[in-house]
């Protein structure tokens, strides 16, 4: 696996917007047949997470909270960013352009590195997802556990959408990022069986 990147520009900055724009709502409704209701429903509850159609405005790769969470570090650091990145009930879910939920499978069936990459969830035509709230909650417990992207119980937009047509990562980036995050994974189960296990205390 090469480290070649498309040609896209390089934001080393890593975004944590908690909250979508009116562009990035428009942007969002738009994958629904019936966009107007959405945007209704987000108008009079827009706390509540909600539930939309995948393959036609993104498709979402579903991914374990810390895999998902390296995987969205490479991208930034090392890459050409990612769209919106959400996380809901322990998995981070990566927003990405059509049609790679059907395409990455295949790649990374191609790929040396693929027996490290944890089950990851593939939603495109057809399937649907929950996204987070546009606007996160206000309880002080649940701004507490806002602070921690791995936290199960929390829905949260960790680069929330902001513009009516984002750049998503195609099936190409997120391979990439698929094997830089395995090869980081390896990296740091090597260091820790280089350090041995810790020493227990003994007591005089």
């Amino acid at each position: 696996m090469s480290d070649w990147l498309p040609d896209t520009p390089r934001t080393l900055t890593f975004p944590t917007a908690a909250y979508v724009t009116l562009d990035g709502a428009d942007w969002l409704a738009s994958s629904s047949p019936h966009p107007h209701s959405v945007q209704t429903l987000w108008a009079t509850h827009p706390t509540v997470p909600s539930v939309l159609p995948c393959g036609t405005a993104f498709d979402v790769i579903n991914a374990p909270a810390l895999f998902g969470r390296r995987m969205v570090d490479r991208l930034w650091s090392a890459g050409p960013g990612s769209g919106p990145v959400a996380a809901h009930r322990g998995r981070i879910l990566l927003f990405a352009s059509p049609g790679t939920a059907h395409r990455l499978p295949s790649l990374l069936g191609w790929e040396e590195w693929a027996h490290a990459v944890p089950p990851l969830l593939y939603h495109g035509a057809g399937d649907a997802v929950t996204v987070p709230p546009l606007h996160p909650g206000h309880a002080p417990a649940e701004r507490a556990a806002a602070d921690d992207a791995l936290t199960p119980a929390v829905s949260r937009w960790l680069v929330a959408p902001d513009v009516r047509s984002p750049w998503l990562p195609g099936p190409d980036v997120l391979l990439w990022a698929c094997v830089r995050a395995a090869r980081c994974a390896a990296d740091e189960e090597h260091e820790t069986a280089l350090q041995g296990p810790v020493p227990a205390l003994t007591t005089g």
